[in-house]
């Protein structure tokens, strides 16, 4: 063997020495992207396993023209009601709004809705383009897309 046999193989071994520093980083990074979002999903499978709330009843008040919605938390995860989704008769009425105010447990300076807490919504007949009457179908949904149904009955005070 020459000279020149020796001096390609050392460029040959130079060049998959740079090309295995170039793909090692790419590779790992791409694991690690690939694991931390595996990691994200079962984070979330396991919130919405642990997040459990039902609608108790949705209630139109025919003299001042208000929608109340109670809702308990029955799971082990705490929520933040202002981040909770309600559907009146199809149409979405953000919670966290101007249209909407909620209280936990009767009180109004707090968003946690811990567990075995009633989460109250009211909404005015006036915020909302549907009409709110008797069996008008009420959704409550949470950040982690857990829901629940009820239907409207109508009282006056």
């Amino acid at each position: 063997m020459g000279v020149s046999v020796s001096a390609s193989t050392a460029i040959i071994v130079a060049g998959l020495f740079f090309a295995f520093t170039t793909f090692y980083p790419v590779a790992a990074n791409g694991l690690d992207r690939v694991s931390d979002a595996q990691h994200g999903v079962n984070e979330r499978a396991l919130e919405r396993q642990n997040t459990e709330f039902a609608v108790t009843n949705a209630t139109f008040d025919t003299t001042t023209d208000a929608l109340t919605v109670n809702a308990t938390n029955e799971g082990a995860v705490g929520l933040v009601a202002g981040d909770a989704t309600l559907v009146v008769g199809n149409e979405y009425v953000d919670v966290g709004g101007p249209n909407a105010t909620t209280t936990v447990d009767g009180d109004g300076d707090t968003e946690l809705w811990l567990g075995d807490e009633t989460l109250t919504v009211r909404v005015a007949q006036g915020d909302t383009a549907t009409t709110i009457g008797e069996g008008t179908r009420v959704v409550l949904v949470v950040e982690s897309g857990v829901r629940d149904a009820a239907t409207v009955t109508e009282v006056s005070a």
